[in-house]
């Protein structure tokens, strides 16, 4: 954990603020998750839900503390673009053939697209307005949770060296299934090759939860990723082993890599995304690994505050300082209070904003919403600036 205490001095009249900023999920987690859990998880999980139907939304869902790890999703979806050991970011760019830079695409897809995730545990849905403004280098990524009520998240990165720009847009909606919870993750993930002139266009796979028999999480579904100026396209299936966790592969990933216009398969995909996925040529067996787990997603460093005079008050790890905080020194009437503080101030925000007839607007993105193309986010500005928090190369 790193906190930064912001607005230090005589002549600062605003309270003090901090900012804490955790370790990111990644493979090594599991070691360390213990400093996160509560006694009897799985009995607490299951009492919660003791009295909701299957098919029941949870949206509106709100948890306790001790359901929490000290971290916003906002951060858990920054997190997952740049909190890498490798980067295939770049990569991407600098392949020279077309076919090359769309298998290094579909790894960069399954690296932003799963990450270990600690059972029973979840973070905290992030507020209206909130941000999460982080540099990795030359890469600058913002957030914002652009709506509350159903929960939005857009992301924008940039990447002046590199030519290489994202534009994410998250609606995450979690359904109880008697034993499990599925979240759907709606929305559409772009990226750009602004010097090759191409533009991929992904999904994202849902988050699954199961309770019994034997309690686990994975990352389940079907992902499409499309780029219309080569008309190479991908179909990967995620999938979980059985319910009984006696069959099938954990965290597979099978899939194909093909000619839109013609539907010749070109690559065949398969492997575990906590491990080794490859791709194999159909034409001369040849397997190449296109993603590494333990290369990329493990020894993750902490961000750090670079100059934390300019960390914006609704950056995540301000909004969220005092209940992170309670959660890793376990002070749980702490976490509770602070997190009913956090809630009870945006609830006076959106009664100041009713009593005053305004709506409110995004400050970084322009949304629409259709019912034929769901939520859509766009940047107002034409890059992202560095960021005051960073992450260490």
């Amino acid at each position: 954990m790193c906190v930064v205490q912001v607005g230090e001095g005589k002549e600062q009249q605003q309270p003090e603020r901090e900012v804490v900023l955790t370790k990111p999920l990644s493979l090594d987690i599991g070691e360390s998750e213990g400093d996160y859990k509560a006694p009897n998880l799985l009995r607490r999980v299951l009492s919660l839900f003791k009295n909701l139907r299957p098919g029941s939304d949870l949206t509106h869902f709100q948890l306790p503390p001790v359901f929490n790890f000290p971290k916003s999703q906002l951060q858990c979806f920054g997190e997952s673009l740049y909190c890498v050991n490798k980067d295939l970011l770049s990569g991407c760019n600098q392949e020279k053939n077309p076919l090359n830079r769309f298998l290094c695409v579909v790894g960069w897809s399954i690296c932003t697209s799963t990450r270990p995730v600690i059972f029973g545990l979840a973070p905290y849905n992030p507020v209206l307005g909130e941000t999460h403004h982080v540099s990795r280098g030359s890469l600058n990524v913002l957030l914002e949770q652009v709506s509350h009520h159903p929960p939005v998240s857009a992301l924008y990165a940039t990447d002046e060296k590199e030519n290489v720009e994202t534009i994410w847009c998250q609606n995450p909606v979690p359904k109880f299934q008697g034993a499990s919870v599925e979240t759907v993750v709606h929305g559409k993930r772009q990226l750009k090759l602004v010097s090759k002139g191409e533009t991929y266009v992904m999904n994202s796979p849902n988050l699954f939860i199961r309770f019994l028999p034997i309690p686990g999480v994975d990352w389940v579904g079907n992902v499409k990723i499309h780029c219309k100026e080569t008309g190479l396209e991908a179909d990967l299936c995620y999938k979980t082993d059985s319910f009984l966790g006696l069959r099938g592969k954990p965290r597979y990933i099978k899939g194909k890599i093909y000619d839109f216009s013609t539907s010749k398969i070109l690559y065949e995909i398969e492997g575990q995304w906590d491990r080794t996925v490859t791709a194999k040529d159909v034409n001369n067996g040849k397997c190449t690994v296109i993603y590494n787990a333990k290369e990329i997603i493990s020894g993750l460093k902490t961000p750090t505050t670079k100059d934390s005079q300019e960390v914006w008050p609704s950056e995540s790890a301000v909004v969220w300082s005092e209940v992170s905080q309670g959660i890793l020194s376990k002070d749980w009437e702490k976490a509770r209070e602070a997190k009913k503080t956090v809630e009870e101030k945006q609830r006076e925000l959106l009664r100041e904003r009713a009593s005053r007839g305004e709506t409110w607007v995004p400050k970084h993105f322009t949304v629409t919403y259709t019912k034929e193309g769901g939520w859509d986010c766009s940047p107002i500005q034409n890059s992202v600036p560095p960021a005051p928090i960073s992450v260490p190369l």
